[in-house]
């Protein structure tokens, strides 16, 4: 049986909230996004059909794949002009990925309720549904079912990093200097424990400033002088359970963290980096699984093949992160051996299995494999991501990958649709308590939940904090500013 929480969802029914102006403005122009990217690919395709070729059959492969592209951005400009005109959602297609009937059986539920058009269906689920409903316009092609039209975009932000990714690798080759300060007080790593979770948290915003100009000698700064600046950084964290989270960590010994991915690029490389100081610099860690979606998700989430490439991308940056402007400094030589360093560890971690996909590191999108055939559980541990259903119904729509996590030590989940899924998108009260808002999921495993606020959803916040932060700031809740840190432990036996 499904919870059933006893607040609204969020829905675009309400003007003033930010549902509706995703529905008005965002996706509209996240549709035009990709409308203008499939243009582009199509505009060179035709450029290749038109030199000399000898190879007719190459040209026949060319201009069917163009074909289906001008379809596709049809399809795609006539989900626009419905979506604008607050037309019916259409059931998804039987395209032979999952949760097809899940999102089909729901949309019947909402046209009960006259609730299954795009200015009134829950925000939640909508946002689920479009991303789905886009995949499978590629998925029933021939040419384009691999193709992600976001990756394009997610290349370009991830280029424009490269100077916070070289001064994190720098400070990871001073870590290694410093190992035995470290372990000779444990202070000293609860501050730097402290300034991953920043790190991560602040990853996908354009302040990049937090770990990038940190050394291991500032260490003492920030355990004195530089407590202005994390009081500074805590005037933005409405709530701030990073004490908790240390004293849990602490009590952990060879233990297994998992990663419930959100944006790839530098936000990826900010989690690897996290995930490689658990397991290189504590004694805390040894293992840590990260969860990619299996799809293009939510414009800029992880998949397998985004995994798979930042990895690449950190042992081979020339090509990749030659880019940066000319107005920025360049890496030095010593910059670019700590990135080296770095990388090549994240590589051996990944091929000795200490870092792991939850699903083999050759699986393309839509959860099909280039190698082996997958087993029941390869799959299933990725597929509950992308379903249009709350997190705190885990376990009866996906109870191995509930049960997976069960044994987890650790589950970061990261970003701000992670966190509207952990709490529902729901309307709670913002002093509703953490726990409550996380329905039956709570007390499942210990759970860190990691979000800049993008959306109305926030809750397990003080009255006091609160009415001070919207006397400061009437946006607080979806431009970014703010962030929430938010740790539960697991329930005892």
């Amino acid at each position: 049986m499904v919870f059933q929480p006893p607040f609204p969802s969020y829905d675009p029914t309400d003007k003033s909230g930010f549902s509706y102006e995703t529905v008005v403005r965002r996706w509209p122009v996240i549709l035009t996004g990709i409308v203008d990217q499939l243009h582009r690919e199509n505009h060179d395709l035709h450029l290749v059909v038109q030199t000399p070729d000898d190879d007719p059959e190459r040209k026949q492969h060319l201009e069917a794949k163009i074909a289906e592209g001008k379809t596709i951005i049809e399809k795609i400009s006539k989900l626009k002009y419905e979506m604008a005109r607050d037309h019916v959602m259409e059931p998804i297609p039987s395209d032979g990925e999952p949760h097809v009937q899940l999102y089909n059986t729901e949309l019947e539920e909402l046209a009960r309720s006259s609730k299954n058009t795009w200015f009134t269906a829950p925000w939640l689920y909508a946002e689920c549904y479009l991303y789905r409903l886009l995949r499978s316009y590629f998925v029933q092609t021939t040419h384009w079912r691999n193709y992600d039209p976001f990756h394009a975009q997610k290349l370009d932000v991830f280029a424009k990093s490269g100077p916070s990714i070289y001064g994190i690798a720098t400070i990871m080759h001073e870590l290694e200097s410093e190992r035995s300060a470290l372990e000779s007080d444990p202070t000293k790593l609860k501050v730097f424990f402290q300034e991953m979770i920043q790190m991560c948290l602040w990853g996908n915003a354009t302040d990049l400033s937090l770990l990038t100009h940190m050394s291991l000698v500032d260490i003492e700064n920030l355990q004195s002088v530089g407590k202005d600046m994390q009081a500074a950084r805590k005037k933005f964290i409405m709530r701030d359970d990073q004490e908790k989270a240390w004293d849990h960590i602490q009590a952990v010994r060879d233990g297994r963290v998992d990663f419930v991915l959100d944006n790839a690029g530098f936000e990826l490389f900010t989690d690897l980096v996290f995930a490689d100081f658990l397991v290189t610099y504590t004694p805390n860690v040894s293992k840590v699984v990260f969860h990619p979606k299996l799809i293009p998700w939510f414009v800029s989430d992880v998949t397998p093949p985004d995994f798979k490439e930042t990895i690449e991308f950190l042992l081979d940056p020339k090509s990749f992160l030659s880019d940066i402007a000319s107005s920025q400094p360049q890496p030095s030589v010593e910059q670019q051996q700590h990135l080296r360093e770095l990388a090549g560890r994240l590589r051996r971690y990944v091929s000795e299995g200490v870092f792991e996909l939850s699903v083999p590191s050759e699986t393309s999108l839509g959860g099909r494999h280039t190698t082996a055939t997958p087993s029941t559980k390869e799959s299933s541990l990725a597929q509950f991501w992308t379903a249009p259903v709350a997190y705190w119904d885990m376990a009866t729509y996906d109870q191995e990958l509930y049960e997976f996590l069960g044994n987890s030590d650790l589950v970061i989940f990261k970003g701000d649709l992670n966190y509207r899924k952990l709490t529902g998108d729901i309307q709670w009260p913002s002093w509703t308590p953490f726990e409550e808002a996380l329905g039956p999921l709570a007390g499942s495993f210990p759970l860190l939940s990691l979000r800049t606020n993008k959306a109305d959803v926030a809750v397990g916040l003080d009255e006091e904090v609160l009415a001070q932060t919207e006397e400061k700031d009437e946006k607080w809740r979806v431009n970014g500013k703010f962030a929430l840190i938010s740790f539960l432990g697991k329930r005892s036996e």
